[in-house]
Order: C-alpha cells, then sequence, then structure tokens
C-alpha cells in the first residue's frame, strides 16, 4: 500500500466538507483532480470510500472508519512538523553538559541563561565533575559537551583550548590593591590562599615564589577557589585565582564586596578548554552554545579589569 500524504488531506477534507467542489476549492485544486485523487486512494485501500449516486455521494462504513486513522496520521505529521521546525530554529532538543567546579556555579549558567531564555522546550544537563572525570564523559560519548581545566590530548576527544592567566585577589583595604601589578616580591609574608600541591597553578605560584626568593606561606591549603575568596575577603589572606572565579566574582558582587583583583606577575597560566566527543557532529544547540562558551571565555581573556588598576 502506497499512500500519500495529499490523498489523506483530500479526503479528509471532503469528509469535512461534505462536498466534493468545497473541498476542492478549499485545497486549491480542480475537482476533477480531487475526484482523481479519492478514486486512486480507494484503489490502494482496496475498498470504496464513497458509495457515489446521481448528483450526490454518502460515505461508506470503512470511510467514517478510516476518517479516524487519517486524521491521526495528519496530527501526528504537523506535530513532528512543528517539532522539526523548533529543532531546525533550536527550541527544542537537550544539551548534556559536565563542568569542573570553577565554572560550575555562576559562570555555565550565566551563559545558559542568556542562550535559554525564550526557549522553554530545551532542557539541559548540568552536572559538576572534576576535569579527569569530564575527559572520560566526553571521550564516552556520555556528555555533548565538557569544561574543563586542559587535558592531554586524545584521539577521542576535539578540544578549543585557552589560556587565559590567573589574577591576585586581594581585600580592598590591603595596600596591594593600590598596585597596578602584584608580584611575590609585593606579597612578601602575606597568607597565601592556594590550591593542593599537585595542581598546575599551584606549581607555578610556588616556583615563582621561589625565584624571588620569597617564602610561599600557604595557610589555606584548597581543593577549589571559591572558599578562597571568603578568606580573602576576611582579610585573611591573598590569593593567585583563575580568571574566571575572579568575573563570577566581580559579576555576582558588582564591586560591593571587599575583594578586588590585580594582574600577576609573572604570568601563572590557567588552561581551560571546551570539549566533544571526537568524530560526532554536534547538534545544533551544542554548536551555538559552544559559541557562545567561546566568546564568553575570550571577553574575559580581554577584560580591562584584569589588566591594571
Amino acid at each position: 500500500m502506497n499512500l500519500t500524504i495529499r490523498q489523506l488531506a483530500t479526503f479528509v477534507e471532503i469528509m469535512h466538507t461534505g462536498s466534493f467542489s468545497e473541498a476542492a476549492r478549499n485545497l486549491g485544486r480542480t475537482q476533477p483532480a480531487v475526484s482523481a485523487m479519492i478514486q486512486t486512494l480507494e484503489a490502494e485501500l482496496g475498498f470504496a470510500l464513497f458509495l457515489r449516486e446521481p448528483g450526490s455521494f454518502r460515505p461508506t462504513p470503512e470511510a467514517r472508519f478510516f476518517l479516524e486513522e487519517a486524521e491521526d496520521i495528519l496530527d501526528r505529521l504537523e506535530r513532528t512538523k512543528r517539532t522539526i521546525s523548533g529543532v531546525a530554529r533550536r527550541e527544542h532538543g537537550e544539551l548534556r553538559i559536565a563542568c569542573h567546579p570553577a565554572a560550575s556555579g555562576f559562570f555555565v549558567p550565566e551563559v545558559l541563561t542568556g542562550m535559554l531564555k525564550d526557549r522553554p522546550e530545551v532542557s539541559v544537563t548540568l552536572k559538576m565533575r572534576s576535569s579527569p572525570v569530564i575527559e572520560d564523559l566526553i571521550a564516552s560519548r556520555q556528555f555533548d559537551i565538557g569544561f574543563a581545566e586542559t587535558p592531554v590530548p586524545r584521539n577521542s576527544i576535539d578540544q578549543t583550548d585557552f589560556d587565559l592567566g590567573c589574577v591576585c585577589a586581594v581585600h580592598r583595604d590591603d595596600s596591594l590593591a593600590r598596585l597596578s601589578r602584584v608580584s611575590p616580591a609585593d606579597i612578601g609574608n602575606r597568607a597565601f590562599c592556594g590550591l593542593f600541591d599537585d595542581h598546575t597553578i599551584t606549581r607555578q605560584t610556588r616556583a615563582a615564589f621561589e625565584r624571588a626568593g620569597i617564602a610561599f606561606r600557604r595557610r589555606f591549603e584548597l581543593q577549589t577557589f571559591l572558599p578562597g575568596l571568603r578568606y580573602v575577603d576576611a582579610g585573611l589572606g591573598v590569593m593567585i585565582c583563575d580568571k574566571i572565579t575572579a568575573s563570577s566574582h566581580m559579576q555576582i558582587f558588582a564591586g560591593r564586596g571587599n575583594i578586588v583583583f590585580r594582574p600577576f606577575e609573572p604570568r601563572i597560566s590557567s588552561s581551560v578548554s571546551i570539549l566533544t566527543p571526537a568524530q560526532r557532529p554536534k547538534s545544533l544547540l551544542a554548536d551555538e552554545f559552544t559559541a557562545l562558551l567561546s566568546a564568553r571565555i575570550r571577553a574575559i581573556g580581554e577584560d580591562p579589569a584584569f589588566r591594571s588598576a
């Protein structure tokens, strides 16, 4: 059986109007064309849909049964058309994002909020995971997008890298806040908030202090930078942190907090990457989000607030 959508639509229109001629007008066709369409449909079905009499016609019992099926098919087709149209406009779909802690609380949700404000049919899964776990989630294609500290390249992952560098977080009443740039010599023997020993930012920071001949006095050892901001806010120490953490704090507090950020010299690298499964095309939604996330990362790297006091 080879039924067409046009045949079904023609049949339904005749049943609704009760007239071949009116159905033809509504469909923008001639009456002979509509009659020929119904004859072809009846041949495909193997039974008559209408009993034809001089000057009139009557639907058969089979026609009334078939009407429900035809309407259901056309309704489903219309729903599918709307859904596909929504997908094309990125108004339907799902995003699965795995994100490292520094960006999961504010930075990535902020990007998502701007993108999805008028798209109620788009659903999002946002999981906070460590960077090594994110790599595995992307490599195994369990998530669409990963945002993590830059990993060693893998064949199973496509990655776009960004090196934003770090800044120094200090209390606004500290004399360091009056400097345009902060160095290990400026920090001197102040208490320091820093990540665990194996983290690349800690290794770079410790090496910078050693080269300057300054003792690295870490009072607070952290798993992530966020709690360190509380210590800096209370005047208990200073901290070298990534620009995403700094930017998020600046946006949340909008100048109302006690922390200011200053460029740190020598430069401390802080590299992050957008990760996607290799050899698998991204959805339109994932592609748009990746572009927006990339633009936001670049904007933070170019933010003049991190260049001088």
